[in-house]
């Protein structure tokens, strides 16, 4: 299906005008998922594109995640995302669906012949330019290791995923979309008071943030202040948007992608 170039241009306008007020039509369950996701397919006025629907009545109640939802976070995890000029998350939207209330966000359809920026390889063949991050061994024993890219790309995601305390950036959570462009999807274990990052992107630990990162979270830090702020109010708790704040002026005064912490897994499992 086409998306009359929606998706192909991210044109992030009419991507939303569709994603709002588009006609839902569920195509079906993506199984692999823990949480109830859903294919679909908008229509308005002529354009088409597929998308991925969460409903809030198909979440698991989280006994760390117990206010707002998992659909909100998705949403305030692209308000993020915007405020940062990056567009590093998928347009998204809270919006009625046959489901109920649920987030809904454009599906990014990966070109045929994309190379993966984050897998397992060979132990002693990690690629050039790639960080190694856990040892892994297959059913014969063979060594494997999980490893990423250096791309600047992923590096932006890495700082975004530090600002919204993303508990569950895994590999295959990365995707590779038109114009070169990647993005970071699934954010709904995010944003939570105590420090919950866990990610697949570690090769960037304990180095310094590009100047343009710490450009950006200058200018991040003043919009949560206030009109980002309001907005986020709508999907987050007061705690968590003064904490999103605090973890913005703190990688402000380090100047540094944070570190794995000892106290909890710092890689998701699966990774991928």
């Amino acid at each position: 299906m086409t998306s009359s170039g929606v998706a192909a241009r991210h044109d992030g306008g009419a991507a939303l005008r569709l994603l709002r007020d588009g006609e839902l039509t569920v195509e079906g369950r993506l199984v692999d998922a823990s949480n109830t996701t859903l294919r679909g397919v908008l229509t308005l006025d002529g354009l088409s594109a597929r998308c991925v629907y969460k409903p809030v009545r198909g979440e698991r109640p989280l006994w760390d995640f117990p206010d707002g939802t998992l659909a909100g976070r998705e949403v305030a995890a692209y308000l993020v995302s915007e405020a940062t000029g990056w567009d590093l998350v998928p347009p998204t939207v809270l919006r009625d669906g046959p489901f109920g209330s649920g987030s809904c966000q454009l599906w990014i359809e990966e070109p045929p012949d994309v190379e993966p920026l984050v897998g397992f390889v060979p132990a002693a063949a990690v690629p050039p330019r790639w960080f190694p991050i856990a040892a892994a061994r297959d059913d014969d024993g063979t060594a494997y290791a999980l490893a990423h890219a250096d791309d600047p790309r992923l590096a932006r995601l890495a700082v975004l995923d530090a600002v919204i305390n993303n508990a569950d950036r895994k590999g295959g959570h990365v995707l590779s979309g038109p114009d070169d462009r990647i993005y970071g999807v699934d954010h709904g274990v995010s944003f939570h008071v105590e420090e919950k990052l866990r990610t697949v992107l570690w090769g960037w630990a304990g180095r310094s943030l590009p100047a343009d990162a710490v450009d950006m979270l200058g200018r991040l830090s003043r919009q949560v202040a206030g009109p980002l702020g309001e907005e986020l109010a709508e999907h987050l708790t007061l705690g968590e948007i003064a904490e999103l704040a605090a973890r913005i002026d703190r990688l402000c005064e380090s100047g540094r992608f944070p570190e794995p912490s000892p106290d909890w897994p710092a890689v998701p499992w699966p990774p991928i």
